[in-house]
C-alpha cells in the first residue's frame, strides 16, 4: 500500500495573494480599533480589567488567522486575554533583596526571573529574560546605529519619555532567536524598572482564589464568546473605508459564524475486572463508578516506607487509615507501612532514604510539609535515578481537611491509592479496543529552562492490546531542539518490550501520536523523524513491514466550536468530531472534542495524519483516538489528548522540571511519573 504522506501546500498565486490581502485588512482593522500587538495577538489596553486584590490586569483581545480551508478562505478568530502583573521586575528584585540578603540575592534573582516573559509598556513588546547583566546599570552606555554612545537612562528619556529612578539596578538581557541583520551582538538590554511581568507565578496558579477571580473574566461561556466575536465583526461592517476596499477586491466578511454539522461518537463503556460501567456522557467522568470497583490488575503492597516530619505525624496516620479503607474496597492487599520520622530538610530525607530503603522495599511515600520544589526535586531525582523505586509525594495540608468535607478526603485518598497502584504496575480500567497486534506510541517534548533549555523528549508505548500497560523512555536533547534525535533507541526498546508481553511476536500495526509540533515543523517531522522510525522498524527483523500511521496532535489552536442546543449556544458534547468545512484541503486532519468543562468554552484538539500506511478508515481512526482519551490513569474521566501523549508529557515534564537526567531503565515498565 502506498503511504499517505503529508504534502506541502501548493496554493495558486491568486489564493495566496487573496489570503495576504485579507490578512492585511483585518490587521489594519485591529490597529484602527486602537488595539496593541503583543506577540501574535492584539489586545485593548484601554479596556483593561483590574483585579486589584491580586495586583493583576487583564487585557482583552483577539487571536486571528486567515487561511484557505476546505471550500473557501476563512477568518479564524477567538477571544484572547493577556494577564499582566502590576509589578515590575525591579519590584521583584527589591523584594528578593529584602528577603534573601546580599549574599544570596543574585542566585535568587536568577532562579526567579530567568525564563520569565516581560512586557515593556512604552512599546507594547514582550521579551524573555535570558540573562541578568550584573555589571551594567542604567548609567551604562551603548552604541547607537550612527556610532554615537548614549546611556540607557538618556536613551529611554529621549526615545520614550520614560524616567528611570534607580540608577543602581542591574539590567536584564533578552537574546533573540533571530537577531536583526547587521547587529553585532543580538542581545537586547532592558531596564527592570520599565518591565512588567506577564503571566502567573506557580504560587498564583496554586492559589484557588486567584484562579477563581481570573476565571470570571477569562473563561467565557460560548454565548458570551460569540457576542465578543460578534462585536468585532460588526465593527468591520461599520467602517465604510474598509468596506470600500474590500468591495474593490470582491471580498467580504460574513456577519455570522460558519454553520456546519459534526458527528458525536457514542460513549464508551468502562471495563474493569468483573464488570462494565456506563458514565454520564455529559460530564465524561466516572469517579463515582470507581468507588468499590475491582481494578483490572490490583497490585499488593507488602513492604513500603512512609516518611514524615514530626509535625506531620497526624497527617501520616490519617493517610494510613484512609488508605486501608480505600484499598480494601478495591481488593488491594496492603500491609502497614514502616513509619520513618525525618528532619524537614533535603539532607534529612536523603539520609533517611539511604538508611531505610532496601532491595525489598516496593514503594516510598513522603509526607511533605509544603510545596517545596527543591525538596521535591531532590526526592524525585534520588528515587528515579540514584536508587530507582516507585515513589509518591503528598503535601500534608491536602490530608488535613475537616470532617465536614469527608467526601473530599475520600476522593483525595482514592486518587493517591490509584496512583500508587499504577506506579507498582497495576491496571485500573480500559475500554473496548478493536485493534489486534497494534502498538500505540505517544511522544512529547519539554524544554528544560534550568539546563540551557535542553529539550526532554518523552516516549511512551503500549505493550498489550487493552492499552493498560505502558513502556516509557526519555531522551535528553541539545539546546532548543524540538525534533527528537534518539527515536531509534526508543523505538527499538519499545518493540522489544512489546514482544516480551506478546509471546515473542512483533506488532503488525504501529500508530504514533506526536505532540508538541507546530505547523511550521510538519515538513521537518516528515523528512526527519519518520525516516528514523522506518529505518528502525526495518532493522527489527528481516522482511518486517508493519503498517505505520503518524498523527500530529495540536492543542494550541484558535478554533472553537459551539453547539446550538435548546435555542442557545452551548459547548458541544464530549465525543464531537469535526472533519469537514474547517479542515485543510491539503491535509488528512480532523478535530475531536473529547473532554467536558464545567466553566468557559471547551477547546477542541486538532489531529493531522501526516503519514499513513495503516489503511484505517477516517471514522475508525477518529474513534480509536477518542477511545485512547479514556485511558489516562491519573484522571477518572475523558481527557483532551490520547493517553500516551499525556503520559509522554508527564514523563518529559518530570525530567525537565525535577530530575534533569534520564531516569533509570528499571522503571520503564511502570507509570512512576504520575
Amino acid at each position: 500500500m502506498e503511504p499517505r504522506v503529508f504534502k506541502v501546500p501548493l496554493y495558486c498565486d491568486i489564493i495566496t495573494h487573496l489570503c495576504d490581502i485579507t490578512a492585511r485588512f483585518h490587521i489594519r482593522l485591529l490597529k484602527i480599533m486602537d488595539m496593541k500587538q503583543i506577540g501574535r495577538n492584539y489586545y485593548n489596553p484601554s479596556d483593561a480589567t483590574e483585579v486589584r486584590a491580586h495586583r493583576l490586569s487583564i487585557w482583552p483581545g483577539f487571536s486571528t488567522s486567515i487561511l484557505q480551508y476546505e471550500s473557501s478562505i476563512m477568518l479564524s478568530i477567538d477571544v484572547s486575554h493577556k494577564v499582566l502583573r502590576n509589578e515590575t521586575v525591579h519590584d521583584i528584585m527589591s523584594s528578593l533583596y529584602s528577603s534573601c540578603g546580599p549574599q544570596r540575592f543574585q542566585d535568587a534573582c536568577c532562579k526567579e526571573l530567568i525564563g520569565q516573559i516581560v512586557l515593556t509598556k512604552y512599546n507594547n513588546k514582550t521579551y524573555r529574560i535570558d540573562e541578568i547583566a550584573w555589571n551594567m546599570t542604567p548609567a551604562s552606555t551603548f552604541k547607537k546605529a550612527d556610532g554615537s554612545e548614549i546611556s540607557f537612562v538618556d536613551y529611554y528619556k529621549n526615545q520614550y519619555n520614560e524616567q528611570v529612578e534607580d540608577m543602581s539596578q542591574p539590567l536584564i538581557v533578552n537574546i533573540p532567536r533571530r537577531p536583526k541583520p547587521g547587529a553585532e551582538n543580538g542581545a537586547i538590554v532592558l531596564v527592570p524598572e520599565l518591565c512588567n511581568l506577564t503571566g502567573l507565578t506557580d504560587r498564583m496558579r496554586n492559589d484557588f482564589n486567584v484562579m477563581k477571580d481570573l476565571a470570571v473574566h477569562t473563561r467565557l461561556p460560548p454565548d458570551q464568546r460569540e457576542r465578543q466575536v460578534g462585536k468585532f465583526l460588526n465593527y468591520i461592517h461599520k467602517d465604510e473605508s474598509v468596506q470600500k476596499e474590500l468591495r474593490d477586491w470582491g471580498l467580504n466578511f460574513d456577519t455570522e459564524l460558519l454553520q456546519f454539522e459534526g458527528r458525536i461518537a457514542p460513549p464508551e463503556k468502562i471495563l474493569q475486572k468483573d464488570r462494565s460501567a456506563e458514565y454520564n456522557p455529559q460530564f465524561a467522568d466516572w469517579s463515582r463508578e470507581l468507588r468499590g470497583a475491582v481494578l483490572i490488575s490490583p497490585r499488593d503492597l507488602n513492604n513500603w516506607l512512609l516518611f514524615y516530619t514530626r509535625r506531620n505525624y497526624d497527617a501520616a496516620n490519617a493517610l494510613l487509615q484512609n488508605l486501608f479503607k480505600i484499598t480494601q474496597q478495591m481488593r488491594i492487599k496492603m500491609n502497614r507501612a514502616v513509619l520513618v520520622e525525618v528532619e524537614d530538610t533535603v539532607g534529612g530525607y536523603l539520609q533517611a532514604f539511604q538508611q531505610n530503603i532496601t532491595d525489598h522495599t516496593e514503594m516510598v511515600v513522603c509526607i511533605l510539609s509544603s510545596i517545596n520544589k527543591m525538596k521535591y526535586d531532590a526526592i524525585k531525582k534520588h528515587l528515579c535515578v540514584d536508587f530507582p523505586i516507585p515513589s509518591q509525594c503528598v503535601v500534608a495540608r491536602t490530608l488535613s481537611k475537616p470532617q465536614t468535607v469527608l467526601s473530599v478526603c475520600t476522593k483525595i485518598t482514592m486518587t493517591i491509592a490509584l496512583q500508587m497502584n499504577c506506579k507498582l504496575g497495576g491496571e485500573l480500567w480500559t475500554v473496548e479496543m478493536p485493534l489486534d497486534k497494534a502498538i500505540i506510541i505517544g511522544i512529547d517534548c519539554y524544554h528544560d529552562t534550568l539546563q540551557g533549555r535542553r529539550s526532554i523528549a518523552g516516549f511512551v508505548a503500549s505493550t498489550n492490546k487493552q492499552m493498560t500497560r505502558w513502556f516509557s523512555r526519555c531522551v535528553v536533547q541539545d539546546q532548543r531542539q524540538e525534533i527528537v534525535d534518539g527515536l531509534k533507541v526508543c523505538m527499538q526498546a519499545a518493540l522489544h518490550a512489546w514482544t516480551k508481553t506478546n509471546e515473542g511476536n512483533l506488532p503488525q500495526r504501529i500508530i504514533i501520536y506526536r505532540d508538541g509540533v507546530g505547523d511550521g515543523q510538519l515538513k521537518t517531522l516528515v523528512n526527519y523523524e519518520i525516516p528514523q522510525f522506518i529505518d528502525c522498524i526495518k532493522s527489527a527483523k528481516q522482511n518486517y513491514s508493519p503498517r505505520l500511521t503518524v498523527v500530529v496532535v495540536k492543542k494550541r489552536i484558535n478554533a472553537r466550536f459551539f453547539a446550538n442546543m435548546g435555542g442557545r449556544l452551548q459547548n458541544p458534547p464530549p465525543g464531537t468530531i469535526v472533519d469537514s468545512e474547517v479542515t485543510r484541503p491539503e491535509w488528512y486532519d480532523f478535530f475531536i472534542i473529547s473532554q467536558s468543562v464545567r466553566q468557559g468554552t471547551v477547546s477542541p484538539t486538532h489531529y493531522n495524519v501526516v503519514y499513513d500506511t495503516g489503511g484505517l478508515k477516517p471514522d475508525h481512526m477518529q474513534r480509536l483516538t477518542y477511545k485512547l482519551c479514556h485511558q489516562y490513569y491519573n484522571w477518572p474521566g475523558v481527557i483532551r489528548v490520547p493517553a500516551p501523549c499525556q503520559y509522554a508529557h508527564k514523563l518529559a515534564f518530570l525530567v525537565g522540571q525535577s530530575i534533569h537526567r534520564e531516569p533509570h531503565n528499571s522503571l520503564s515498565s511502570l507509570l512512576y511519573y504520575l
